[in-house]
């Protein structure tokens, strides 16, 4: 069965508008692994405006399930993950002032930067995951860095789920095929929810993980925080 780790950054946003601790993260996190969750997502920023570094150490110390901590490898960063030793870094593109994850790595221009950045993280223990588009060259390009896995970045597939599902998911199993036949896990992302998720699980081969943040946290504010997890689980049953 793919695992289904649940980023809190918006559990962090929503915190952070009125200052105080109201939600609480950490029992938040606590109560999302109680209900079934695999793992915690986190993805902090350098402005800190959801998950902020001292989140980052309170959560380390209540994790019973795997954590998976995104980020662009600053220095900053990798300083953090170097403390905190997670069991997975996810390694993303984005430069400190963008609203989301909306493209993978360039990896033909980045080689030499993350093969030394994968490489430290596996001195420090570090399973490492790479965000990235399904373009085949890139993929291969990926295997060479040393990475254990690739997040499929999901948004297109996301945007063009109800025109064509078909059509929408092809890359992402051709992706998959490819990551499997070069050594890669597959993990996958961005904008999976309700709606296409099953049929997403369903025609990915090999799928190790999904991290869900947004879509997650909105439908718990209709239906709660641990049906949403268990609906979440059951669309994740092959």
């Amino acid at each position: 069965m793919t695992k289904l780790s649940v980023n809190i950054n918006k559990i962090a946003t929503i915190r952070n508008a009125r200052g105080g601790n109201i939600p609480d993260l950490i029992q938040m996190a606590i109560d999302i692994q109680k209900f079934g969750a695999d793992g915690i997502t986190v993805h902090p920023r350098p402005d800190e405006r959801h998950i902020r570094q001292k989140d980052v150490y309170d959560l380390s110390r209540i994790i019973c399930t795997e954590f998976n901590i995104e980020g662009y490898p600053s220095e900053e960063f990798i300083d953090l993950v170097k403390t905190v030793k997670p069991h997975q870094v996810t390694l993303v593109p984005d430069p400190p002032d963008v609203l989301t994850s909306n493209a993978g790595w360039d990896i033909a221009n980045n080689f030499t930067f993350l093969k030394e950045i994968i490489a430290k993280l596996k001195e420090y223990g570090i399973r490492t995951s790479i965000f990235v588009d399904t373009n085949p060259d890139i993929i291969l390009k990926a295997a060479e860095l040393g990475t254990d896995r690739i997040e499929l970045y999901t948004e297109p597939y996301a945007a063009n789920f109800s025109n064509d599902k078909e059509k929408a998911v092809a890359p992402f199993v051709n992706a998959a095929n490819i990551a499997k036949n070069v050594g890669l896990k597959i993990n996958a992302g961005h904008d999976l929810n309700l709606l296409n998720l099953k049929y997403f699980s369903e025609n990915i081969p090999f799928l190790q993980e999904v991290s869900i943040g947004h879509a997650l946290i909105s439908d718990a504010l209709y239906m709660g925080l641990e049906k949403t997890i268990a609906t979440y689980k059951e669309l994740l049953r092959r």
